[in-house]
């Protein structure tokens, strides 16, 4: 797009826990959904790393904000702030003005009609002249390349931050799908209960998710591919002095628990498709 382009087209996933923006096949926001607002004026003060960066670190008068919950958005002045942020982090330099924004944003499978149309309003609202609506799974398969056309079918399992998606998609169209309220946030807090009553450690959300994507597994062995030792800092729940636990491991239901679980069993149901049930055992 040159100087005179009257339109831009980005493509957002709004995810609970990180927010991507790609343009022209690249990759150019990858941000913590995270906002950071003046609590007397409401004004945006941050938002994604820097934001992040405040989180359990603020002040009386800042509040940080996870605008987006369970894969929906919860609070919907800051998600506006929070797209108006980072759609500004989109490199214009090349631009004599701004130009209007075509979006496509990926939404969870299981959205109701208000959840969908919340989702729309915050994106025209920070400056969306035309908004489309994609469902994450869908978006997923052409991503990684699969032929959604083909009369076959393709299950796709995305676990987020907020929700997993587990559909299965034939002919271009979904078939069958679940959409459970269970996904990385809660694999956080397992960590942060196991770490209360394991080792009597109080750890902080962040610490808790850098765990998770250091030594974190749903595998209890991983052989010659186990990740080296992580040592968790944080306050003993009782004395309230700084502490550390040495050689932690994150690994399947020790810690995990239920979650897995529940992601295991939501299966969609393809009962009533023969033919897509033979594809899954040729695949």
């Amino acid at each position: 797009m040159g100087l005179f382009s009257f339109t831009q087209e980005i493509a957002m996933d709004l995810g609970t826990a990180n927010t991507i923006i790609t343009t022209n096949g690249k990759i150019v926001v990858d941000e913590p959904s995270v906002v950071a607002l003046d609590r007397r004026t409401d004004k945006m003060i941050a938002v994604g790393d820097k934001a992040k960066m405040m989180h359990e670190k603020t002040h009386e008068n800042i509040r940080t904000i996870r605008p987006l919950r369970d894969g929906v958005i919860a609070d919907f002045y800051a998600c506006e702030q929070m797209i108006r942020g980072l759609i500004k982090m989109v490199n214009n330099r090349n631009r004599l003005f701004s130009p209007s924004l075509r979006m496509v944003i990926g939404v969870p499978s299981g959205s109701t009609e208000v959840e969908l149309r919340a989702v729309r309003d915050s994106a025209e609202h920070a400056g969306g002249r035309d908004v489309y609506l994609i469902f994450e799974p869908m978006a997923a398969a052409i991503g990684i390349g699969i032929d959604v056309e083909a009369p076959e079918g393709n299950m796709i399992v995305d676990i987020g931050g907020g929700s997993t998606e587990i559909a299965v998609i034939s002919l271009g169209g979904i078939v069958s799908n679940n959409s459970i309220r269970i996904a990385g946030d809660d694999l956080t807090a397992d960590i942060q209960e196991y770490m209360s009553r394991q080792h009597n450690v109080k750890v902080s959300e962040r610490m808790a998710e850098r765990i998770k994507i250091n030594v974190g597994a749903a595998l209890t062995e991983l052989g010659e591919d186990a990740p080296e030792d992580y040592i968790v800092h944080g306050p003993n729940r009782i004395t309230a002095l700084p502490m550390e636990v040495p050689g932690f491991r994150a690994y399947g239901r020790t810690t995990y628990g239920l979650p897995l679980c529940l992601v295991q069993r939501a299966k969609p149901n393809t009962s009533s498709f023969p033919g897509l049930l033979s594809s899954f055992s040729h695949s």
